[in-house]
């Protein structure tokens, strides 16, 4: 005799049975996510030693306030809105939404409805029931649903990874941005470095006129010699040749601002301006941090998350795909179509799919996904390390520029007292000319190496802003 009451509970013993495989075979296929390791020393070796603290910090993103100057301020603003890179950049990122929302789609069931109208004749000499032709409509109206159920993490994995890659692309955008930034202001400084020169220039123009006519006016009158004279001619033309090269270098510079911010260079100038700006004193801070600020670092380990997803969608590929269709309506060929009589349904089918032997094709994939990974992975390993060095490279040169900037501005003081003497002397007639040609060129070059080390310095200041991120070290 069958005892009836024991069979709810082992109804419920095997739907719980059911349920645990369902939980246990419902898990991903990828491997724990863990962020590559990276070596990170605990200070930087060129930053110690030397950088002054409780230095002025700019808000964070907005490094370059810390230089003020509005003109280079200004720019910054529109190179944010108008750059066609940066535009190719955002569109990019908002490519990879749009699949991340794709991929997350498939996590819920697919519904579809449809209407159909179709207007048939059955043939008289039809088999098994054979009798006479006759004509009619069939309507039908339905809906349909699908779904995946997602045991083995396919889809989940999916939209891991797109996930991934879509904060990858932000962090691209980001990244876009602040390298134009800092080319803009390596640009402008190197602009405002030949703007120094030019007024250096005009002013050495000036000097050597005066020298040149000086020299003239003793030749006349028997006290100069005619080398004397073409010394001075030569020194006068040459300072006026390097006026002309330093111009197209200039405008050269003003063309590139203009495309970056996205105009014509037609309609784009910049008036030339002699200010002086001292390079900001930049705290690093520590290494580590480095890994949280820099946005080509984020975007690398971003892709090394989403390889690692991909990983488990290769591996789902190993295992069956479930499949749960429904679907139900109306159908009738007279009478009222949306009646309960002509409602029809459909549960199913509850498909499953798993490939025996595919040549090792899905295992290639999951082999393909790992070295996918372990690229991504290099790749993050890589971008830390170069982080590293371009850091270490900016405050070496930051530093070594302080102290070739202090060296050369004694060197172009001493040169311009020289300069000044062999000038004196020549009046009095204690000297020739090629004491003063010989203190004019050395002066000139003291005065051109000290802009050059000065423009250095700010764009140095450029290269540690972004090599850290777009803030300074103290900052978060």
């Amino acid at each position: 005799m069958v005892d009836r009451t024991r069979q709810p509970h082992r109804g419920r013993a095997r739907l719980a049975v059911l349920a645990a495989c369902l939980v246990t075979a419902a898990c991903s296929t990828a491997p724990a996510y863990v962020r590559p390791a990276t070596p990170a020393p605990a200070s930087y070796k060129e930053a110690d030693g030397w950088q002054a603290a409780g230095t002025n910090v700019a808000p964070p993103g907005r490094w370059w306030e810390m230089f003020a100057d509005p003109v280079l301020s200004g720019l910054m603003t529109r190179v944010a809105t108008r750059n066609q890179d940066l535009a190719a950049a955002v569109a990019r990122y908002d490519q990879a939404r749009a699949v991340a929302r794709q991929a997350r789609a498939d996590l819920l069931p697919e519904i579809g409805v449809s209407a159909d109208v179709s207007r048939d004749r059955v043939s008289a000499g039809r088999p098994l029931a054979p009798g006479s032709a006759a004509p009619y409509t069939v309507g039908t109206v339905g809906a349909s649903l699908a779904y995946e159920l997602d045991l083995f993490g396919r889809v989940r994995n999916s939209v891991r990874a797109s996930r991934a890659d879509a904060a990858a692309s932000e962090a691209d955008v980001a990244a876009v941005t602040l390298g134009l930034q800092a080319q803009l202001a390596s640009i402008y400084f190197d602009m405002r470095g030949l703007d120094a020169r030019i007024v250096l220039l005009r002013e050495t123009v000036e000097a050597n006129a005066r020298a040149y006519t000086l020299t003239d006016t003793r030749h006349s009158g028997g006290i100069a010699s005619g080398i004397d004279v073409s010394r001075a001619q030569t020194l006068l033309s040459s300072a006026r040749a390097e006026l002309s090269a330093v111009g197209v270098a200039r405008q050269r510079d003003e063309h590139a601002i203009a495309v970056l911010l996205g105009e014509a260079p037609a309609g784009f100038t910049i008036a030339v301006e002699d200010r002086q700006l001292a390079p900001p004193v930049i705290p690093a801070g520590l290494p580590s941090t480095l890994l949280e600020r820099r946005p080509d670092i984020a975007a690398a380990e971003r892709r090394v998350a989403a390889a690692n997803a991909r990983i488990g969608v290769a591996r789902s590929a190993l295992f069956p795909s479930v499949t749960l269709g429904a679907a139900g309506g109306f159908e009738a060929v007279r009478g009222s179509l949306l009646s309960a009589s002509n409602g029809f349904w459909a549960l199913g089918p509850l498909s499953t799919a798993l490939a025996i032997f595919d040549g090792g094709r899905r295992r290639a994939g999951v082999r393909r996904a790992r070295g996918e990974y372990d690229e991504a992975a290099a790749s993050y390993r890589q971008t830390v390390l170069t982080a590293f060095r371009e850091v270490e490279d900016a405050l070496v040169s930051q530093r070594l520029l302080a102290a070739q900037d202090r060296d050369q501005r004694v060197a172009a003081e001493a040169a311009e007292h020289t300069r000044e003497l062999a000038l004196i002397r020549y009046r009095d007639g204690a000297a020739d000319y090629l004491e003063v040609v010989t203190a004019q060129t050395a002066a000139l070059d003291a005065e051109r190496a000290l802009l050059t080390v000065r423009s250095q310095q700010l764009q140095t200041a450029t290269d540690l802003f972004r090599a850290l991120g777009g803030s300074a070290g103290g900052t978060s």
